[in-house]
């Protein structure tokens, strides 16, 4: 899985870019067709903003979540991205 982490209005350090990609590694568990994920974080005056596109074969899952702190957002998006995943997934099984 390919994994591309960019900020906007936001440096992006090591710890951060570590807890991301940890937080969506698990979702190699649910799904072995996760080819690639996007992420981008923003920090607005008061609230921080987490999106992310994942690449599965047979369509693109995206998802967003905001909190006022980043790694609030940072796992919200995680749990919307794993529903969203496992939902595409048994779509896909009985086809």
């Amino acid at each position: 899985m390919q994994m591309t982490i960019s900020g906007h209005h936001l440096d992006v350090t090591d710890p951060i870019r570590d807890y991301v990609t940890n937080k969506l590694s698990k979702l190699e568990r649910h799904s072995e067709a996760i080819t690639s994920v996007a992420v981008i974080l923003t920090v607005d005056k008061l609230s921080q903003k987490a999106e992310a596109t994942v690449h599965v074969t047979g369509g693109d899952l995206f998802a967003n979540a905001e909190h006022d702190d980043l790694y609030a957002a940072i796992d919200a998006l995680s749990d919307k991205l794993d529903r969203q995943l496992i939902k595409h997934k048994e779509k896909h099984r009985g086809h």
